[in-house]
């Protein structure tokens, strides 16, 4: 009966992009190249459509929805917010979000957009690269600034005048090791730099012993200034021995300064602590209730559970009410998940005594919010929502990816005119390095994503189509191959022993267009083709384990993604 269920349901996405067959006139087969006329995605998750939102002011949790890891937002204090997200290798860096209302968010681009301000991401694994970005708004010098962590050159940040456009080359911060860097910029012009780093002296005393640190910024001449120092040591409560204390945040209510940090690590035990102190140096005093945000003390078999939370950061609007944004999970299946950790929103509450929370020990995050006076717009980040591009621009949509790079060599727009055209080339999708793969972040448990692709591969070596991909050991591929004479559709899985077929059925040698169908219900995939332009499909694997692609089984701090790939050098191992 389950093999009957998971059949019914991954043809039942049919029907939701029944749509993405291809509607262009067809074009011929061209060597050493895959030649894609178009992509759909589709969401349909069940929570969605068992809880519709109830008004026009409500939200659904994860407000951006996929993986969006390590949030941060700032405000010009005129109605704009702007949030940005780590990307790790993935390339353009850190994507940047406009809203007016928190609840709205538009991509409007990507902070690091050029190789320059990217360096050194070839042979970084997919979870290197850029970690845990902060924006930040100084209205003395009306500035914006990100800074961040680049796992292979060090700490650095960027700076413009609009964030709408371009951003700065790096500016690196040799005096601030460890990762993890904030700006606080205070009410008298000064401006402090707070980080993570090592234990005092370089001895920890255990596994996950961290300090945070503050140092004096000069915006003049873009550098510290003076004695950077230790303001927590351990976390917030030194004798149970806290671990990763990180993610830290400076913030001023009154004349009061807070600092805020993650503790527990990313995973499970993950919460975001509390610290009051008279200036930016502290000392700090630590909430005696504090987490102010975690969900490690539920019941791991309660409905809808979300995880992970943690990784948070706050604003204050101009009517006067805090709100909060925090990194979270959302498992299927015990601690697997194929989204990776997502954006949250919740409002920021204050008690009688001046502590912010996020929500009460004890307590669920909300999947669903309100925030009164705010209108839905129409293109959503939340929710069940659907995608189709046809490349007919010259350039790619914000949501599209490439890994380590820009991938200009391996793929064109303007090649054939309204297709994405990627080159066979001589790289796999398991090596540490720019690949021939353009691909988009999954954003439900339950999806369809399908293509169309005109190719003909020339080696027993090449091949081309839709690969999903966790890491360098974690993916799955359905794609145009052959072996001989012997032409095939292929479901290959990639892992860390090799390149393994799990299903195959063979074509005829001058099939030259095919339409392809990855669907995703939990925690299995199904993997779907036609040769008739999308009128009638054929399920060639399913139930396949997508556990495999999830990060509890191959680590790392990024989602799954999907995307459209060509190789020259895929053969079997």
């Amino acid at each position: 009966m389950k093999k009957l269920t998971n059949i019914a349901i991954a043809f039942g996405c049919l029907a939701l992009l029944s749509g993405c067959s291809s509607k262009k006139a067809g074009i011929a087969p061209q060597s050493s190249v895959a030649i894609f006329d178009s992509f759909s995605y589709e969401g349909d998750d069940n929570f969605y459509k068992a809880n519709p939102l109830p008004d026009e002011s409500s939200y659904y949790n994860p407000v951006l929805a996929g993986w969006y890891s390590d949030p941060s937002l700032c405000t010009n204090g005129k109605g704009d917010y702007f949030l940005v997200t780590s990307t790790f290798t993935f390339f353009p860096g850190v994507p940047i979000f406009h809203s007016r209302d928190l609840v709205n968010w538009e991509q409007i681009g990507h902070v690091l957009t050029r190789e320059s301000q990217l360096v050194n991401m070839e042979k970084q694994h997919v979870s290197g690269g850029i970690f845990a970005p902060d924006i930040a708004y100084n209205p003395a010098n009306e500035t914006y600034y990100m800074v961040t962590t680049n796992v292979g050159a060090g700490n650095f940040f960027v700076k413009t005048k609009d964030p709408f456009g371009e951003w700065s080359d790096p500016i690196m911060l040799p005096e601030v090791a460890g990762i993890d860097p904030a700006f606080f910029f205070d009410e008298d012009g000064k401006a402090y730099i707070v980080n993570n780093d090592d234990a005092p002296d370089g001895n920890p005393e255990y596994d996950g012993h961290r300090t945070v640190r503050v140092v004096e910024f000069d915006t003049a001449t873009d550098k510290c200034v003076g004695e950077r120092r230790i303001v927590v040591n351990k976390g917030c409560r030194p004798e149970e021995k806290p671990i990763w204390c990180e993610g830290p945040h400076i913030y001023k209510e009154g004349d009061t300064y807070y600092l805020m940090t993650a503790e527990g690590g990313t995973s499970l035990g993950h919460s975001e602590v509390i610290y009051k102190g008279a200036t930016p140096f502290g000392p700090f005093t630590p909430w005696e209730a504090n987490p102010i945000l975690t969900q490690r003390t539920l019941d791991p078999s309660r409905e809808n559970p979300v995880t992970c939370a943690g990784h948070a950061d706050m604003v204050k609007t101009p009517e006067g009410d805090w709100w909060g944004i925090f990194l979270a999970c959302r498992p299927v299946e015990g601690d697997k998940e194929n989204l990776g950790r997502e954006t949250f929103l919740l409002p920021v509450k204050w008690t009688d005594d001046g502590w912010p929370r996020f929500v009460e020990n004890g307590a669920t995050v909300p999947l669903l919010g309100n925030k009164p006076g705010v209108k839905r717009g129409e293109k959503l980040t939340f929710g069940n929502f659907s995608r189709k591009d046809e490349f007919n621009d010259s350039t790619l949509d914000n949501e599209w990816m490439t890994l380590r790079g820009p991938a200009g060599d391996y793929y064109s727009l303007s090649q054939n005119p309204g297709h994405l055209t990627v080159k066979c080339a001589d790289v796999k999708s398991s090596e540490k390095a720019v690949l021939p793969y353009v691909c988009r972040r999954l954003n439900h448990h339950n999806f369809c994503a399908c293509t169309h692709m005109t190719f003909i591969p020339e080696s027993d070596s090449q091949l081309a189509g839709m690969l999903l991909l966790k890491d360098e050991t974690h993916q799955y591929l359905l794609a145009r191959t052959k072996n001989g004479d012997a032409h095939k559709i292929e479901v290959r899985k990639i892992a860390e022993d090799g390149s393994h077929t799990i299903a195959e059925i063979p074509v005829e040698s001058e099939l030259s267009a095919v339409d392809f169908k990855i669907s995703g219900n939990g925690m299995k995939y199904g993997f779907h083709y036609s040769t008739d332009g999308g009128k009638n499909w054929q399920l060639l694997a399913d139930d396949v384990d997508a556990g495999f692609t999830s990060t509890a089984e191959a680590g790392g701090f990024t989602g799954t993604v999907v995307g459209l790939y060509a190789s020259n050098a895929e053969s079997l191992d």
